[in-house]
């Protein structure tokens, strides 16, 4: 009996789709703005500090380009880092990645019932969106919303792209919205709004001690943005003209979203001064709609609330697309049960992994709603894509020493000096961040140390090692010619 294989159906528009949706989710709407809680004293440095942390994640994305050049399989970092460093560091960090990946995905949809709320009762329909504060129906919908993506999933390329491409189209039409709207607008008109709809007044303070330590924090902070663009080359047994198409859609994911975060940054901190966006943070949570709707008319503000909205269900599909190529490529390497490998035989999908992924992440709701800490599934996913991009790195690095024969594959930027430069800066620059992030992490003030994401991190790694090494020895004993499979591609 012949095995089905995944089918080569994304093209370079879906696959470069599959990367931007991952990256612009709701934290563009919140994450530039409550930063200004989270790390006290930013202030007007958080456009700075959002360009220094495009650095190492461009690194990192071209890295990624030249290995996915010569490894284009399902799996993506995983297979890059276990055939072209060391399968068991290629393993557990994938696996930790996996681990914050199927949480957050949990979370987003979790957090996703808020904003359908906030759109409701923008149009009048006060009954309905109170009714989704009830806990039991707040839960249910997340959970719908899971399984209809994981459904979507299954059925293949076609219809995957007929739901990706359009929201993500509306995604960036609301998004223009909130940045034409930005620079319409300026401080005065703000200033003069808040007099009018609340009667406050408010004096703009224009200048802040400018501290290195701050501005590294922020940036830290603000990676997080950029570490959706690792979902394309999860895609790589799917990808059409892999070698080629994969490299230039997670270059084009990464730069115009880097792009669009910038303008949509600007935007909102042309109008409203960072020094109302710190008064505010203090007391409340904040978000791009929540400030522009001062000066919006209220229907303009409802379209951005459900800008909003749609981002954050559009990283959906795309993450558990992420999640489910992972656990197909540990399958395929033994590691984990070979039943994963199945493939669907009409639509060509991994559909067990993808029924596992819905199950992960439906925990992750549960979490969420239970534990009531959202953030913490977030900083464990931080952490380990951060150790993933590094080891992306180390491996441009090393993978002409470990495996000459893939190495001599590459077709994009093929020059080793160019290669050394990437990988050495990439390394030093995601080095720095992640002491930063761990640092911040370490001596944030929680109430319990569970609620530090970096023991939390740790004790994933811990369980991740047992796999392996449980499965390795399993692997060995079938004959030390079965680790030869860590050597090609599968």
């Amino acid at each position: 009996m012949i095995k089905n294989k995944l089918k080569r159906n994304l093209g370079i528009v879906t696959l470069t789709a599959t990367g931007i949706c991952s990256m612009l989710g709701a934290s563009i709407h919140v994450v530039p703005f409550m930063i200004q809680r989270n790390v006290p004293g930013i202030g007007p440095y958080v456009l700075p500090a959002f360009i220094f942390a495009m650095i190492p994640a461009f690194f990192a994305a071209l890295a990624y380009g030249i290995l996915s050049s010569a490894m284009p399989r399902a799996g993506g970092s995983y297979i890059y880092a276990s055939r072209g460093l060391n399968p068991y560091l290629g393993f557990i960090a994938s696996f930790s990645q996996w681990f914050g990946l199927s949480i957050v995905i949990g979370v987003i949809s979790y957090i996703c019932v808020s904003f359908i709320r906030d759109v409701l009762l923008g149009l009048g329909l006060l009954e309905i969106s109170f009714l989704l504060e009830l806990p039991v129906v707040r839960v249910g919908i997340a959970l719908v919303l899971i399984w209809i993506f994981v459904f979507i999933n299954i059925q293949g390329a076609k219809l995957y792209e007929r739901i990706l491409l359009p929201m993500m189209y509306l995604m960036f039409f609301l998004g223009g919205i909130v940045i034409i709207s930005g620079f319409y607008f300026d401080t005065n008109d703000f200033v003069n709004a808040l007099k009018i709809k609340d009667d406050r007044s408010f004096e703009v303070v224009n200048t802040i001690e400018f501290d290195w330590r701050v501005f590294l924090s922020a940036s830290a902070l603000l990676f997080s943005s950029f570490i959706g663009f690792d979902s394309i080359a999860q895609a790589g047994s799917e990808a059409k003209n892999p070698s080629k198409t994969l490299p230039r859609a997670i270059l084009l994911a990464i730069i115009s979203v880097g792009c669009f975060y910038f303008l949509f940054t600007t935007a909102i901190y042309h109008t409203i001064p960072w020094s109302f966006i710190v008064e505010e943070s203090k007391f409340k949570d904040i978000s791009a709609p929540g400030l522009l709707s001062y000066v919006l008319p209220s229907w303009l503000g409802v379209a951005i609330v459900f800008g909003a909205a749609v981002a954050l269900i559009n990283d959906l599909p795309a993450m558990l697309l992420s999640v489910s190529r992972l656990m197909f490529a540990w399958a395929e390497d033994g590691i984990f049960p070979s039943v994963i490998t199945q493939v669907h035989p009409k639509n060509f999908t991994p559909h067990i992994s993808l029924i596992i992924a819905g199950f992960m992440a439906s925990l992750g709701v549960l979490g969420s709603h239970f534990a009531g800490d959202f953030f913490l599934g977030i900083d464990i996913m931080v952490t380990s894509m951060m150790v993933n991009f590094l080891l992306m790195c180390v491996t441009l690095i090393t993978i002409p020493a470990i495996n000459p024969m893939l190495a001599d594959k590459i077709s994009v930027i093929k020059n080793r000096t160019q290669q050394l430069f990437i990988g050495i800066l990439g390394l030093l620059f995601l080095l720095l961040f992640l002491v930063v992030h761990v640092h911040k992490d370490l001596t944030s003030n929680v109430s319990n140390w569970y609620f530090h994401s970096t023991p939390v991190w740790l004790i994933v790694m811990v369980i991740g090692s047992i796999i392996f090494l449980l499965k390795w020895r399993e692997i060995g004993k079938k004959g030390h010619n079965e680790y030869d499979r860590f050597k090609v591609l599968p």
